[in-house]
């Protein structure tokens, strides 16, 4: 292939100048994939049909590599802010992307994320409405980032925050903790474990949703991403004014992401999720969620972790599994960047 070809395969500053080529990279590699009514006027925005009280959250996504073991930066752009708008307690209804391109990013490696990006809304049932092109010179960027917005419309009656957990309440997980952060970490490391360490990038909306429904009065929903368990744990120990014990033995972590850790002298419960929740809800709601949770695909394993008290607010304790105690530390920051 010869150098004018291989530009033709290739992101160019002339797909970011608003012309004859760049309206053929929307046609071409974004709307066979995004295509949606509300999409497709292609204005400069979109016009929803929504009522109520609404809820908003915006992220970016940077992580390296692009492609690891169980997702993308599509698919994770889409996940982590789908879960973000449920964590406020209410039903995702669209979303919009803007992706940052680096200029000679392969036209390929593009429509994949794309395609990804795209199969991950149409599974959640949320659509991408609107969306937006920049492509910068080569070197001032780092191929391809990602910026989404999620508009969701909140459940009536639920009320949810980190201000509201009270002594008594139980701490819930959706699932076994750290595997989005120690996969990253691992494809970075060249550790291979035999093919079984994978992100658990996954949208968690419908359980969210599923349980706000069936079991109402939860008072806290978080996702531990960036700085994992530990740090979603110190937010809201600090917002409500509580303390939290954790039985550590019951803290789930899967085989993989532990063996990861040990190689890497890390601890799981400091390492981001991107398909996990977190819980708090009051004592005699704990088995009711349970159960129900334990029947949604997006939570392979819930567990009853610990609970709420009001002795020693601000801190995390666990209760070793030799009979000792020990403080969570709140992380200092992730072992690697750009994980998310």
């Amino acid at each position: 292939m010869g150098a004018a070809d291989d530009r033709l395969e290739r992101v160019t500053m002339a797909h970011g100048a608003g012309g004859r080529a760049a309206a053929r990279l929307v046609q071409e590699r974004f709307l066979p994939h995004l295509a949606n009514p509300a999409l497709a006027p292609l204005d400069d925005g979109a016009l929803l049909e929504l009522s109520g009280r609404l809820a908003i959250s915006t992220d970016a996504f940077v992580v390296e590599p692009l492609f690891f073991p169980g997702g993308d930066i599509g698919k994770l752009a889409v996940c982590g802010t789908l879960n973000d708008v449920a964590m406020c307690g209410a039903v995702p209804r669209a979303l919009s992307a803007a992706f940052v391109l680096e200029e000679g990013l392969p036209l390929e490696e593009l429509e994949r994320v794309v395609a990804s990006l795209g199969a991950t809304a149409r599974a959640a049932g949320v659509p991408v409405v609107t969306g937006d092109t920049k492509v910068v010179p080569r070197g001032k960027a780092d191929r391809l980032f990602i910026a989404t917005t999620g508009l969701g419309e909140r459940l009536p009656g639920v009320e949810v925050g980190g201000r509201l957990a009270r002594p008594g309440d139980r701490v819930l997980v959706s699932g076994p903790l750290g595997d989005h952060g120690a996969a990253i970490l691992a494809c970075r490391a060249g550790i291979a474990l035999s093919g079984e360490l994978r992100s658990d990038c996954a949208a968690v909306s419908a359980a969210v949703v599923a349980l706000l429904a069936a079991v109402p009065g939860v008072h806290c929903l978080r996702d531990p991403t960036r700085g994992g368990l530990a740090a979603v744990l110190h937010e809201i120990t600090l917002a409500s004014g509580v303390g939290l014990e954790l039985e550590e033995a019951r803290v789930p972590v899967s085989p993989a992401t532990r063996a990861a850790c040990e190689l890497l002298g890390l601890d799981p419960l400091g390492l981001a999720c991107e398909g996990r929740f977190v819980a708090i809800l009051p004592e005699e709601l704990a088995g009711r969620a349970l159960e129900l949770l334990r029947g949604r695909p997006e939570c392979p394993g819930p567990l009853d972790i610990g609970r709420v008290v009001a002795e020693h607010p601000g801190r995390v304790v666990l209760a070793t599994a030799i009979g000792g105690r020990r403080l969570l530390d709140l992380p200092e920051g992730e072992p690697l960047p750009r994980i998310c």
